[in-house]
């Protein structure tokens, strides 16, 4: 890759990193469904209106918008909102590259190979390392909702092999439009009209720079750079670069909200980040399925994808949005 692709790659990572305690910030400021409502809402308006038509069948759309727009993001929402640190979040959730390895392997026949084992061994011990840390540290639910997130991301990546998109940022954008309306009814069952309104009411320039940074640099930048790169470069050079991201979650989160970063939490990043970068970057096995067409990002196996989409982000596979 050349140096300024580099850099670009790096600061996608950054972006997706910062993320978590922009999202931190803007959960004082709105209930975390509304706040990932809105979220989707920017980022899909005005982008709609200049992809174009949908280029994949709307069952795909609708399926990866429920799994990861609705399902994956209103519990890594409420997980934190619940308490769950934003730096311990940011590494937390990578853990989704071995549940899609997992679920890649019953649904897709893909089979890991004994290195891709190996890996999602290490990073399930980097998920215990980090239980333990988050049972002293932080609320038990806050840490089950994070890791319930996780896994509804491992869904919405094998959905969206199955999709095979021919345009990757199309099939985001439309994506975003899915969970507009079920995250606003879900928020005024669950949070209230009284506390939705409230929260819009007292909406000030911060609330607004926000729900900006999520939508718009996190989601739109992010993925319209990331999917740049992997129309350029191979996957499996990209996705290398998503393993920074817990990584400027983490520090972020200790400079700005001032998270401490114990002897634990250091050694969980180490064998999860380790334990997700065998797991994503193990060579495939001969007869394992890769993705074809569907941007660069379709194209690593299993855990590649994972990893390619690990903005979430960030946070689909090349394009799902970044936490």
């Amino acid at each position: 890759m050349r140096p300024v692709h580099i850099a670009l790659a790096v600061l996608v990572a950054a972006v997706w990193g910062f993320n978590f305690v922009v999202i931190e910030i803007g959960l004082g400021h709105f209930p975390p469904l509304l706040l990932s409502a809105l979220r989707f809402l920017l980022a899909a308006l005005p982008a709609v209106f200049f992809v174009g038509r949908p280029k994949a069948a709307w069952k795909w759309i609708v399926a990866v918008g429920v799994a990861l727009g609705v399902a994956k993001f209103g519990l890594l929402f409420t997980g934190m909102a619940a308490g769950m640190p934003a730096g311990l979040s940011s590494l937390v959730l990578q853990i989704q590259s071995v549940f899609t390895a997992v679920l890649a392997a019953v649904v897709l026949r893909e089979r890991p190979g004994r290195v891709r084992v190996v890996g999602m061994a290490v990073a399930l011990v980097g998920i215990a390392v980090a239980a333990v840390d988050g049972g002293t540290s932080g609320p038990v639910l806050g840490f089950t909702l994070v890791v319930a997130a996780a896994a509804c991301w491992g869904v919405s990546n094998v959905l969206t092999r199955k999709a095979s998109p021919p345009d990757a940022l199309n099939f985001m954008v439309w994506v975003c439009t899915v969970p507009v309306l079920p995250l606003f009814a879900l928020s005024l069952l669950l949070e209230g009209p009284e506390r939705d309104l409230a929260a819009l009411r007292g909406l000030d320039w911060s609330g607004v720079a926000v729900i900006g940074y999520v939508a718009w640099v996190s989601t739109v930048f992010g993925f319209g750079a990331w999917n740049h790169l992997l129309g350029r470069y191979p996957a499996s050079s990209v996705a290398p670069f998503s393993l920074l991201v817990p990584v400027f979650g983490m520090s972020s989160a200790a400079l700005v909200l001032g998270e401490g970063i114990s002897g634990l939490r250091w050694a969980a990043a180490l064998l999860l980040v380790g334990g997700v970068a065998l797991t994503s970057l193990a060579p495939a096995r001969a007869g394992t399925r890769t993705g074809s067409g569907a941007g660069a990002g379709l194209r690593t196996e299993t855990g590649g994808a994972a990893a390619v989409s690990a903005g979430s982000s960030p946070g689909a596979a090349a394009a799902s949005p970044a936490p």
